[in-house]
């Protein structure tokens, strides 16, 4: 296949469907126009519910008995291909090393949401097991999570005393609730939600939370209650009223742990062949904080106490009297679970060559948290440090997590009672969204300004409320470019990006990079009636004409038109047409010209007026507008008895010619392209076939 060219030496292209330009000396230059295919309206409607409902009982009754286990249990999509010798070994080193990074952390955060120790490992139980089976990420790993914690604690410190029974049962029907909703949001596909939290968005939430769990845990370093707050300006109030209580024995001996943690993720991360640090820091400081408490029994530090052995009982959960009340709070922590886990679970999935469905992601989160709930589990998702650990460390499936399973259920069964004795122990994001996104970097100032000082749940709200006012106020003002042609090519460019593009006298090329539905048509009529005046003469060619007589519309781009959009485009037809203004459509997609077509929109511009490419529309609306030069035709009308008219689709057009061709009106008035690339007089056509 090559491309064919039409010049004056090439004389055998069918000219019965394409107008032609004559010369001075007698010869004729085609114009190609490739015809627009437009879409038959009767038959291209919506099909009935009846038939579309038949289609997808067709398509479930044509999925076999695997693709069926598949669906219901995803984990056998990674079991059928397992390789047990490859595999297997790694997997069982990745699930021990988030094991015994998972048994210290658990329990912390249990503290963190105002839950007794032995809930932390509680949740690291059923839900980690559960997932396994029900989850479609091979490397996530599912536990309690710093952040859930803090809000299931800032939310039911005001509903009941931590050291209540029906504070745990909250947090447990929290736990069912959150479940639920990840559950019927898998189930009716809505994980596209989630597309419209900025990154911005999650970074300074994240970041602000983790100023206010560092203070919030500072009461064991410093030996003195703290009250418990979700805001940074009480907990420094508090910090700083309690000072005359500070106790010097817990600050040395939780520096000397913090500084252990921070060694030795550090060492993990900056040596690949020391990387089991990393997951065993936690674990080194519980083992030495213990051991210098059995050793030495310091009467100033706090210690976790008696922690139940054995694994937990089934029972339902209860206080269901409060589930109205906890609504809210239940779909507050739904999305930032799902923020932190799916997300994570995506990257991950895609470092390790498989795709992740977001939908069955929420399923398996929710199924985790649901049968979570009846095992006396808090909310749980998926960890980012523990998930990035677990990838590090080589997990290829979800055997690495029923490893971790493993390693909870012998922590509840064996080694409780050693845990008695335990002592309780992002600027780079912002200067990087800075330098590549103003507005990214105003997201995470106002979210992680509104977390700080007026709390997680309102820093969550105003922080998704402005990603969607940014979303919302960019669809509302979408790009439009000014369309220039590059030198010597047929192509046609973003003049502001291409300087060297020129346009034509009398013609506006605009490209519409956005759908177009009632809340952006105002904006695109403003900006077109602005093209029209504000034009940079200096790089225009053509036939010097006094006004703008075509506005072209590429709309390429263009995904979706709505009925408002439509009858504005009628309106500004109409507008256009009492100025003497034609518009042309360039390259609508099939849905766009069918939409139009059903409007009446097509039969008002006139078919003749839809082109499959902007240099077809271009051709054309040069051919008009060198009729409407000055002198044009009286002297035209000299040549008048020697010319000879040869009928065209658009025979309306091209009534009168002028002894130039067209590529000499293209290039302006036969002044030489600026980048010559090949013949002036020749112009690609479509493919020729051998």
């Amino acid at each position: 296949m090559e491309i064919t060219f039409a010049s004056h030496s090439y004389s055998d292209l069918p000219s019965a469907s394409m107008p032609s330009t004559t010369t001075a000396s007698g010869s004729s230059r085609p114009i190609r126009v490739i015809p627009m295919q437009h879409p038959n309206v009767a038959s291209s409607s919506s099909l009935p519910p009846n038939v579309v409902l038949s289609q997808w009982a067709s398509k479930l009754r044509r999925m076999t008995a695997l693709e069926w286990l598949e669906f219901f249990l995803p984990c056998y999509r990674w079991i059928r291909i397992y390789k047990w010798r490859e595999y297997f070994q790694v997997d069982l080193m990745a699930g021990i090393t988030v094991g015994v990074m998972l048994v210290p952390q658990s329990m912390s955060y249990a503290k963190l949401a105002g839950l007794q120790p032995i809930y932390g490992l509680y949740s690291g139980f059923v839900p980690i097991f559960m997932y396994a089976i029900f989850g479609s990420s091979r490397q996530l790993a599912v536990g309690p999570v710093a952040l859930v914690s803090l809000l299931v604690s800032n939310v039911l410190g005001s509903v009941a005393d931590t050291s209540s029974e029906l504070y745990t049962e909250l947090a447990i029907l929290l736990a069912l609730m959150v479940g639920v909703l990840e559950c019927v949001m898998g189930l009716l596909r809505l994980g596209w939600l989630i597309r419209f939290i900025s990154h911005s968005v999650i970074s300074g939430f994240t970041s602000a939370s983790a100023i206010v769990i560092g203070l919030s845990q500072a009461k064991y370093f410093l030996g003195y209650d703290i009250d418990r707050s979700s805001k940074i300006i009480p907990l420094v109030k508090s910090i700083i009223a309690g000072a005359d209580k500070f106790s010097w024995p817990p600050f040395v001996m939780g520096s000397v742990m913090l500084t252990i943690l921070l060694v030795m993720k550090h060492l993990g991360k900056s040596r690949k062949y020391l990387r089991f640090l990393r997951a065993a820091g936690p674990l080194t400081a519980v083992v030495l904080g213990t051991a210098f408490v059995k050793i030495f029994h310091p009467p100033s530090i706090s210690l976790v106490g008696e922690i139940p052995q054995g694994l937990p009982k089934f029972s339902v959960p209860r206080a269901f009297e409060y589930a109205e009340s906890l609504i809210p709070t239940a779909f507050l922590i739904t999305g930032v679970a799902i923020l932190e886990s799916v997300g994570i679970a995506k990257a991950l999935a895609a470092k390790n060559g498989y795709e992740l469905d977001s939908n069955q992601e929420l399923f398996g989160l929710g199924v985790s948290n649901v049968l979570g709930s009846f095992f006396s589990a808090y909310p749980t998702t998926g960890s980012f440090s523990r998930s990035a650990v677990n990838h590090e460390s080589g997990a290829k499936s979800g055997v690495s997590g029923i490893v971790s399973g493993i390693i909870i259920t012998c922590a509840l069964l064996f080694l409780t009672p050693l845990f008695e004795s335990i002592p309780q122990v992002d600027y780079d994001e912002a200067i990087f969204l800075w330098r590549v996104d103003k507005k990214d970097f105003l997201l995470w100032t106002i979210t992680s300004t509104m977390t700080l000082f007026l709390g997680i749940e309102i820093g969550v709200l105003v922080g998704v409320g402005a990603s969607l006012a940014f979303v919302i106020h960019e669809s509302a003002n979408p790009h439009i470019a000014v369309l220039g042609r590059l030198p010597g090519t047929t192509v046609y460019r973003n003049v502001k990006q291409y300087p060297e593009a020129y346009t034509y006298n009398g013609i506006v090329i605009v490209r519409i990079d956005a759908p177009i539905y009632f809340a952006n048509i105002s904006y695109i009529k403003d900006r077109l009636r602005e093209y029209e005046v504000v034009v940079d003469s200096s790089t225009r060619r053509g036939p010097e004409v006094e006004r703008i007589s075509f506005v072209i519309l590429e709309m390429a781009p263009v995904t979706y038109v709505d009925s408002s959009a439509v009858q504005a485009l009628k309106d500004l037809y109409q507008e256009y047409k009492l100025r003497d203004i034609q518009i042309a459509i360039s390259n609508p997609n099939p849905d766009i010209l069918l939409t139009l077509s059903k409007s009446g929109l097509v039969e008002l511009i006139g078919k003749e007026w839809y082109f499959v490419r902007v240099h077809d529309a271009v051709q054309v609306c040069l051919q008009h507008v060198q009729s409407l030069k000055p002198g044009y035709e009286s002297s035209q009308s000299s040549r008048s008895s020697s010319s000879e008219d040869k009928p065209s689709i658009f025979s309306q057009l091209f009534k009168q010619r002028e002894s130039r061709t067209t590529t000499d009106l293209e290039s302006g008035n036969g002044r030489p392209p600026l980048a010559p690339i090949r013949d002036s007089q020749s112009e690609p056509l479509l493919p020729k076939e051998r």
